[in-house]
């Protein structure tokens, strides 16, 4: 599996090599034809935007997934550190833990789960925190 990392943020240092560790780790339990995923660490701004211009919520989020129609690629997930920050400090967190959480939901969403209804939404924290334990990382 390729994984593209573009980090457009600098609230803290991310390795790729973390982050290719989340997404083989999370995937490795997906049959997926798919040979690449791309993620995106972004601003609290840019994930605003995004947010605003395919949600028509101007609000900060954690994370956003966009599933391609290229079957090479399983598609790209936009995630913002700064959210990731905030929310750990807030709950005794560590960023990063919550980076990773925030890769793994937006995988599960690209691999088709969705968290619209109380079973889906059990059904994904069931998969998050697998992973996340597959991981040695704190849910």
């Amino acid at each position: 599996m390729h994984i593209t990392l573009y980090n457009q943020q600098k609230k803290i240092r991310v390795s790729k090599v973390f982050i290719k560790k989340v997404v083989l780790t999370t995937l490795e339990d997906f049959i997926t034809p798919c040979s690449e995923v791309v993620v995106h660490l972004v601003s609290k701004k840019k994930i605003c935007d995004l947010h605003q211009q395919f949600f028509n919520d101007p609000s900060p989020t954690d994370c956003i997934s966009f599933p391609l129609e290229d079957l090479d690629c399983l598609g790209e997930i936009f995630v913002c550190p700064e959210v990731a920050i905030e929310y750990a400090h807030q709950n005794q967190k560590e960023p990063l833990h919550e980076i990773a959480l925030y890769i793994i939901h937006g995988l599960l969403h690209l691999l088709g789960y969705d968290d619209l209804t109380k079973e889906t939404i059990r059904i994904m924290r069931r998969l998050e925190k697998r992973a996340m334990q597959k991981l040695g990382l704190n849910v």
